[in-house]
């Protein structure tokens, strides 16, 4: 579970991984037909057996043995075919799960972690998809479809002989033991080894991402260590639940060839007693080694089935927290007003408020900074402003609506946010720009970038806008990182535009352009809200919002609040001035 309040959901929605397997009950039946007529084929080496014996060899007849071998050789054709019907029919269940699921599991890998912080930590929906697909794709889900065939065959060697399906009933029983042994000893082990996957995988995400910096300053042996050590951990708990998994799995595999023996030996007790005939010794035999077979693939790919179930639980509880009603109802695009009234905020999966009882209001057109001493809250405040965080308390409205009025790919071409920590994706300019929106127009792209003074900067690129900018825009200068993202922000001329920080990495050159783009996009009847500590970020706002502590010490007219909070005594992290740069 995610929270505590997510239970509810839990018994009251349906499960979506059960609901993509439930549209997959067709399927699931004709891999049923086949497993049975496959599992009807497979009688037809211990029937052999037993007319080779009981009737070829006392009669010495060869037509009869040409007769049955050809029989024989057709059915082992069919039975090759329909076990290849079976695997290719499971593969593709395994790929509809997967396609069906995956953008939403991709969904909620981005906002969970949003709604939940860390709570959620080590949660990833589209590996727990992977381990549901990869079981379905594997031998595993076969033998689970031929294990209820295994009364069957031991209802078949009780015909043969009380004895004989006795001694096949103990070992069944013995073997059943054992996989419940297996089942409880595996379970604790694999879920530990899931988590250990997860953060193996986040180091190594993080290595990635910070690599010039362990580079510079040398911090590369540091990580090392520190890789070193959750390797281990991660090693010691894939070594112990192998040698588990191997100990019952050998374990299963001896004894069913003992008892596969023992079934040949009290067989062979029989016929000397003339109670059965050697045919079906054998016959018998061989059933039983077939009875207990799937047992033994099953307990082989038991991990997998291990993993694949708690992947699907874990999964199951993150899609129906992650679902959402959607509005039925379209509300045009906001373009008049945003009004916050009495706003509290804390961070996803935490009580505590970061920021509490803000209030204000702004009309088309207006320019608002955000100004105050680090830790004020500012950045938590503009989170929740453009829906990145949800409000504990009081909400935000755009033309008097909550913005969970509107669907989130319809309201999020009317905000434009740039972060501040910039965040670019692999691929070209022009996408990133564009949002990644399918066959976005050239022109507007480019009127994006020159409102952001970019233009000339990016048809000096290599390729121009059609350059890849590499994963992060590793490849460009964080200047130009930004400027990007602050031309993604602009696309689209977007009602409420929120920048937190833009000119942290800006030349004078960038701070002009950022002025002019801001001023431009106010007289267009935006709304634009600029987090800043340095002055030049702010000269294009009219207002101000002054933060202290998460709480709204003054809001107003640009001059009177900078009298306010400027004069004696002077608080040391606030904005000095705005009537000139400083860099």
């Amino acid at each position: 579970m995610v929270t505590n309040a997510s239970s509810t959901q839990k018994t009251s929605a349906p499960s979506p991984v059960a609901e993509a397997l439930g549209r997959c009950k067709t399927a699931f039946l004709i891999v049923g037909l086949l497993s049975l007529v496959i599992n009807a084929l497979m009688l037809t080496g211990p029937l052999f057996m037993l007319q080779i014996y009981d009737r070829v060899l006392t009669s010495g007849s060869v037509p009869t043995l040409v007769v049955l071998s050809g029989l024989v050789a057709g059915l082992y054709v069919f039975f090759g075919l329909l076990e290849g019907l079976r695997s290719r029919s499971l593969a593709r269940i395994a790929a509809w799960i997967d396609a069906h699921l995956s953008s939403t599991c991709l969904a909620a890998n981005a906002s969970l972690s949003l709604q939940f912080g860390d709570q959620v930590r080590g949660r990833d929906s589209v590996r727990d998809l992977d381990s549901v697909r990869q079981f379905m794709s594997s031998p595993g889900p076969s033998a689970l479809f031929d294990l209820p065939w295994m009364p069957v065959y031991l209802g078949i060697i009780f015909l043969f002989h009380l004895y004989l399906g006795w001694l096949a009933f103990c070992g069944a029983l013995v073997i059943i033991v054992l996989i419940g042994l297996n089942e409880l000893f595996a379970r604790t082990p694999t879920r530990e080894l899931a988590t250990f996957v997860a953060r193996r995988a986040a180091l190594v995400s993080a290595t990635r991402r910070n690599a010039e910096v362990l580079r510079a300053m040398g911090m590369l042996d540091a990580f090392t260590t520190r890789w070193e050590a959750g390797n281990a951990d991660y090693l010691r708990l894939q070594g112990v639940a192998a040698d588990r998994a191997t100990y019952f799995s050998t374990s299963i595999k001896a004894f069913r060839f003992l008892l596969q023996s023992a079934v040949l030996g009290v067989g062979a007790w029989l016929a000397i007693l003339q109670e059965i005939s050697p045919g079906v010794m054998i016959a018998a035999s061989i059933i039983t080694s077939r009875a207990l077979s799937p047992v033994e693939q099953a307990v082989a790919h038991w991990r997998g089935f291990v993993s694949a179930r708690q992947g699907a639980q874990s999964l199951s509880d993150a899609l129906r927290v992650h679902t959402v009603i959607q509005p039925s109802t379209t509300l045009p695009p906001p373009s008049q007003s945003l009004c916050v009234n009495q706003l509290g905020i804390a961070a996803p999966g935490e009580r505590g408020l970061l920021v509490q009882g803000v209030n204000f209001q702004l009309q088309a057109g207006d320019g608002l900074g955000i100004i105050g001493p680090s830790g004020s809250g500012k950045t938590s405040l503009i989170r929740a402003l453009v829906g990145v965080w949800t409000p504990v308390q009081g909400d935000v409205r755009l033309d008097g609506a909550e913005l969970d009025q509107w669907e989130r790919t319809v309201i999020g071409k009317s905000i434009g946010y740039l972060p501040q920590d910039v965040e670019l994706f692999d691929g070209t300019v022009a996408e990133n720009i564009a949002r990644f929106t399918q066959d976005a127009p050239s022109d507007t792209v480019i009127a994006a970038a020159q409102l952001a003074g970019l233009h000339h900067l990016l048809t000096a690129l290599p390729h121009g806008y059609d350059t890849v900018i590499g994963e992060g825009g590793s490849r460009l200068s964080a200047g130009l990182r930004q400027r990007i993202g602050l031309a993604r922000a602009l696309y689209g001329e977007p009602f409420l535009i929120v920048l937190d920080e833009p000119n942290s990495n800006l030349d004078a050159e960038g701070d002009r352009a950022l002025r002019d783009a801001l001023q431009s996009m106010r007289a267009r009847g935006s709304i634009v809200i600029v987090v800043a500590h340095r002055p030049s970020a702010i000269e294009p706002v009219d207002q101000l919002l002054y933060l202290k502590t998460g709480r709204q010490g003054a809001f107003g007219n640009k001059a009177e609040v900078l009298a306010q909070v400027i004069g004696p005594p002077k608080d040391p992290d606030l904005l000095p001035t705005v009537n000139h740069d400083t860099h």
